[in-house]
């Protein structure tokens, strides 16, 4: 199996809606493209962080230890649920507020939507390893093959971001913008749900 594979394989799952996706789609309609694509970095940091760890063999000892798994699951459902709860109760702050400090607060929840997931850990200790060819460091590939899924993660999240942004401009009208987040909510605490309780 060789990068080109790989990148297929990878762009394939990139293409699985899912938290990230959300958040990105999300933040672009609410905030526009520039804070959409702050949270689509922390995101992919999440998967380097990810990658990095299997590289390094950290994920086999998440996927072999079912205590360290079910509280770092725990963990990221909270936490999506936290993102969920926070769009039903509370009113969507302003453009104009985020363009104040643009980057304030979304890298780090871009980060944290997937570097609390431990089935994004299990996924690049399932996957990158069938990648790495025999004999090959371990590390470097795991890093590069990592890279790879990165820069179509980034890729996708772009064009979401853009797209989401332009209908954003249409859709920023505050009844509008509150059942949005209604929408945008109830589908993290649908995530929420499916993390803590499909282990």
């Amino acid at each position: 199996m060789g990068l080109l594979t790989f990148a297929g394989v990878a762009a394939l799952l990139t293409l699985v809606p899912g938290p990230d996706s959300l958040l990105v789609l999300r933040t672009a309609i609410a905030y526009g493209r520039r804070t959409a694509f702050i949270a689509a970095l922390g995101i992919q940091a999440g998967c380097l962080w990810w990658g990095a760890a299997a590289g390094f063999g950290l994920t086999a000892v998440l996927a072999a230890s079912h205590t360290l798994y079910t509280v770092l699951r725990w963990a990221g459902a909270a936490y999506l649920l936290y993102l969920g709860v926070r769009l039903l109760v509370n009113r969507t702050e302003t453009t104009e507020t985020t363009a104040d400090s643009p980057g304030r607060g979304w890298f780090l929840r871009g980060l944290l939507t997937n570097a609390l997931n431990p089935k994004v850990g299990v996924f690049y200790l399932s996957l990158l390893p069938q990648f790495v060819p025999a004999g090959a460091p371990v590390l470097p590939w795991s890093l590069l093959l990592t890279g790879v899924h990165v820069a179509e993660g980034v890729a996708w999240c772009t064009v979401l971001a853009v797209l989401a942004d332009r209908l954003g401009r249409l859709l920023r009208r505050p009844a509008v913008g509150r059942v949005l987040d209604r929408v945008a909510g109830t589908a993290f605490l649908g995530f929420a749900l499916r993390l803590a309780l499909r282990p």
